[in-house]
């Protein structure tokens, strides 16, 4: 009898336990440092972010890293609840249901802080060179302007020590990703750059949850209140300090 008992207890915990985990959020987002990456406190700026807020909400929630296109993938066939950081586009509406914003993309052009430049329109940018990371979508009226003299790298470290060694005049990238990889640069490079005041564009943040989770709307209004909660009681502000923005 005894160990009849010791089965049954051992039995209902492990279903305990599949229960625990199956009410768990699945976040998924792709390596976009200091907004989402593995290696970084708490997943990054943006998954500390949205899984304190859900937490908030009353929902535990695990996070994954793969590569975007997967990510997409998976929030649309259900593997995935949560999209971590999603820019609105029309076309995701038939995988995901959108949050409010959460946060706030803003793309600026930096220069030599020796260099004369100023920037109130493309047009005045066409005689400068400008370092443009392979792949990457700025703006449509920046990535369709043909005029502008884009020079392809493989990635934003090598395009701003371009700028700081003068090869090329301008680079551009969301704001708080370029502070985080010019706080890892060489002070030489850091100290040669400033941003342009003039954004290219704003891009809202948000998180896009999957419509094969049947609470996808309970989800979203859930973290919506629970961010402005967050921002009206200081923990929002304190995120940022702790993630050095």
């Amino acid at each position: 009898m005894p160990r009849l008992h010791r089965v049954f207890a051992l039995i209902v915990l492990l279903l305990l336990a599949q229960h625990a985990a199956a009410d768990k959020l699945r976040l998924v987002a792709d390596a976009w440092p200091p907004f989402t990456d593995a290696t970084l406190v708490n997943g990054g700026l943006a998954t500390d972010i949205v899984s304190t807020a859900l937490a908030r909400a009353g929902y535990a929630s695990e996070f994954e890293q793969v590569p975007w296109a997967r990510a997409l993938l998976g929030l649309g066939e259900g593997r995935y609840d949560v999209l971590v950081n999603a820019w609105y586009a029309e076309d995701r509406t038939r995988l995901g249901q959108f949050s409010a914003e959460y946060l706030i993309n803003r793309i600026r052009f930096i220069k030599r802080k020796d260099a004369p430049i100023e920037y109130n329109n493309l047009q005045q940018l066409h005689t400068y060179p400008v370092a443009i990371v392979r792949g990457y979508a700025y703006s449509p009226a920046f990535d369709e302007d043909e005029s502008l003299q884009k020079v392809p790298v493989h990635n934003f470290a090598l395009a701003v020590r371009m700028v700081a060694a003068d090869r090329v005049k301008l680079t551009l990238e969301d704001e708080y990703v370029a502070r985080y990889y010019l706080a890892r640069e060489s002070a030489k490079v850091r100290n040669a750059v400033e941003f342009l005041p003039r954004p290219l564009s704003e891009n809202s943040l948000h998180i896009l949850v999957s419509l094969k989770n049947p609470k996808h709307e309970q989800i979203v209004a859930g973290f919506d209140r629970e961010i402005a909660r967050m921002k009206a009681d200081g923990s929002y502000a304190r995120l940022l300090r702790q993630h050095g923005m």
